[in-house]
């Protein structure tokens, strides 16, 4: 069953509430890298991703006293809603906030770009390919990220110079449904379901609800280590902070 906005409230507060010396995902974040475990060719066991969820480099147990069940249950039923969603090429709402008056479209789903790009980073097989729709799908996740973060990526880049700038918050996260469409061809191929250009519908699913935005953005992760077939972008290292916006 999809999660309701008192679901989603309980999800950010149980990743909230997850205890120092543990560094969570936040929500932004988590919806991300559930589409980057999807995208996966070969589906992996959750117990081998939950534990990156409430400690991403590290991936330490929960105290006992936390209650993870509670928080495992609301991300089971998200990671069936995206992999409906995934599985048949339909229309899904990233948990993406609006950006603030400094901030631009872009820069307000590099949260959710960070945490699909950290299942890829600890899941890289995703990338270990030639397929042109992988380098196009890459492009149109990755431009959130600055340029000159991006290492060893000359091809990638290429394909990104080329992109007309967005021109408001519906066109990039139109764009980031799309580039998750193009890598689940190539990693999840549906033969029964025909191709079909990505429309959102008129009612949107389920947000995330408003709430106060933290006074830093997350550190961008680093993806995997390039491969001759499909070459990877390198970022590089920042220290983790808490997401923007």
């Amino acid at each position: 069953m999809p999660l309701g906005p008192a679901d989603v409230a309980e999800l950010e507060r149980l990743l909230d509430s997850v205890p120092a010396p543990l560094e969570p995902l936040d929500l932004m974040m988590l919806d991300g890298f559930l589409c980057g475990v999807l995208l996966q060719p070969r589906r992996i066991p959750p117990a081998q991703w939950l534990p990156h969820i409430t400690d991403v480099d590290e991936a330490r147990a929960l105290p006992r006293s936390f209650p993870a069940q509670a928080l495992h249950d609301l991300v089971a039923r998200r990671f069936a809603e995206l992999d409906r969603a995934i599985e048949r090429r339909q229309w899904f709402d990233p948990w993406v906030l609006e950006p603030d008056d400094e901030g631009g479209p872009l820069d307000a789903v590099m949260p959710w770009v960070a945490g699909l790009a950290t299942a890829i980073d600890l899941y890289p097989s995703v990338l270990q390919t030639s397929d042109e729709r992988v380098l196009e799908g890459q492009a149109l996740l990755y431009r959130a990220f600055d340029a000159d973060d991006l290492e060893d990526a000359e091809a990638l880049l290429a394909v990104m110079t080329e992109m007309e700038p967005p021109e408001d918050l519906d066109e990039v996260i139109e764009d980031l449904v799309t580039g998750v469409f193009l890598l689940a061809d190539v990693t999840r191929p549906a033969s029964e379901v025909p191709p079909a250009p990505v429309v959102k519908p008129a009612a949107a699913p389920v947000a995330p609800p408003a709430r106060k935005a933290p006074t830093s953005r997350p550190a961008r992760p680093a993806p995997p280590a390039a491969k001759k077939s499909a070459p990877p972008p390198a970022r590089k290292k920042a220290p983790r902070s808490p997401s923007g916006r």
